[in-house]
């Protein structure tokens, strides 16, 4: 039973192999089953690639099979198209264009199972690429709101050095009236004189515009604060929003590119694996000689082109021989006179009929 199948699977003429030695009939299965067998994987391979696309086993699954029999359909086509030749060359001329088509299946295959079987790395590469894309991100953003922050910044920097200056301004005016009660400068008149309250009066409304630019300029300060915590915020949040798209990072084509970052030598070996799993059933069929089934194989068709061959030149003597027939009956019928006569006859009728009827057209319109 499972013999059978691998010979349909083979794409064989079960009739005439089932008449061939059990040898020849083996060496079919064997072709069947690589057919099989590769389809198969063609299957697991399409089924996670695709589950990497859609995240969901029940679609991949759904398209895997329809993949895996696209596959089978097409391998089998290609063993069952290739026909033994009298020399190799010619043989491998027919096989080319299905070598050429093999290949592309063979990358087509190998490509999701590389995906798999290099999973861990690939994620190691993915999350370094996530990281960048972080951090780029980041950057990103932040030209958006650093030069409103820094401008924020700067105001609050103005403010306090206008503070700083004012208050250095009165320190020099403390020092001024101190130094003039002590006599150490000014007047140098011990005591607190007219020039003392004078220097004095002039420090305390100092003094005063001082507490006073302090109050306006905390708030100032306060208020540009709370702007650039809002700023802060806006950041982080735009920063959040946009983290999950870069989370997701984890597509097919991204694992494509990622494989790619990977040394490309073990790469080059499982394509080659999947390339000789292929391509097996055409290079046996290629390499292995004319059979006992690719004889009878051949006879069939030889009978069958005979046949038909026989049927077109019987029919093309029929119509020659039936045109030869109708050409001398025609040409013994134009010389009879009776049929003349009867032909004219009607021909005058027919005239007679038609100036008949354009008579009477032309009276009514009259």
């Amino acid at each position: 039973m499972l013999k059978q199948f691998f010979i349909i699977c083979s794409g064989a003429d079960t009739n005439i192999l089932k008449d061939c030695s059990n040898g020849e009939q083996n060496k079919y299965a064997g072709i069947g089953a690589t057919v099989f067998f590769t389809a198969v994987m063609a299957f697991i391979a399409s089924s996670y690639a695709l589950f990497t696309v859609f995240d969901s086993l029940y679609s991949a699954l759904f398209f895997g099979v329809i993949w895996g029999l696209l596959i089978f359909n097409l391998d089998r086509f290609i063993v069952s198209t290739i026909k033994k030749r009298e020399r190799f060359k010619d043989e491998f001329i027919q096989a080319s264009p299905r070598i050429i088509l093999a290949i592309i299946i063979a990358i087509v295959i190998s490509k999701p199972l590389e995906l798999k079987l290099f999973e861990k790395e690939i994620n190691q590469v993915l999350l370094e690429q996530k990281n960048e894309l972080t951090l780029a991100n980041q950057d990103q953003i932040a030209l958006q709101f650093t030069p409103k922050m820094e401008a924020l910044e700067n105001n609050i920097t103005a403010l306090q050095t206008e503070i700083e200056t004012k208050e250095t301004e009165v320190n020099a005016l403390y020092a001024i009236y101190i130094n003039e009660a002590e006599g150490t400068a000014g007047t140098k008149l011990l005591g607190k004189g007219p020039v003392y309250k004078e220097k004095r009066d002039k420090h305390d409304a100092a003094l005063a515009e001082l507490q006073e630019l302090k109050n306006t300029n905390k708030e100032k300060i306060t208020a540009t604060e709370k702007e650039i915590v809002q700023l802060k915020l806006d950041y982080q949040t735009e920063v959040a929003s946009t983290q999950p798209i870069i989370d997701g990072f984890d597509g097919l084509m991204a694992r494509i590119n990622a494989l790619n970052k990977l040394p490309w030598l073990p790469s080059l070996f499982i394509f080659l694996l999947f390339l000789a799993i292929e391509t097996s059933p055409i290079i046996a069929k290629l390499l292995a000689s004319k059979g006992e089934y690719d004889f009878k194989y051949e006879n069939q068709e030889h009978k069958v082109k005979t046949w038909t061959t026989q049927q077109i030149y019987q029919e093309k003597r029929m119509l020659e021989a039936d045109n030869a027939l109708n050409d001398k009956v025609y040409k013994d019928l134009a010389q009879e006179e009776a049929l003349y006569a009867y032909k004219k006859k009607m021909a005058r009728e027919l005239i007679q009929k038609q100036q008949e009827a354009f008579y009477a057209k032309q009276t009514k319109i009259l």
